[in-house]
């Protein structure tokens, strides 16, 4: 019989990955992505959402993403793949 997932299983399984040299997490703590904030939001010059529609994500979060994506050689659907199935990611 299959255990049931519990509460902080998740957790564990992040502490796990850490403790195994988490290639993103060595990532976040070499590169200050917040330093690029400013030139982003500028290149991308967003509304002020006065006309509706949903929100864009956030500049740097997709930075990111390219940065690991491209890194990994990865497709656009593979990285999307991993984002939505890896809670790592």
């Amino acid at each position: 019989m299959m255990k049931q997932a519990g509460f902080f299983d998740g957790d564990e399984r992040l502490a796990r990955l850490s403790g195994l040299g988490d290639q993103l997490e060595a990532f976040s703590r070499t590169v200050d992505f917040e330093a690029f904030r400013p030139d982003l939001e500028k290149a991308l010059a967003y509304s002020d959402g006065s006309k509706g529609g949903r929100p864009p994500f956030d500049p740097v979060l997709m930075f990111k993403i390219l940065v690991i994506q491209t890194l990994n050689n990865l497709s656009d659907d593979r990285t999307e793949y991993l984002i939505n199935d890896r809670l790592s990611f």
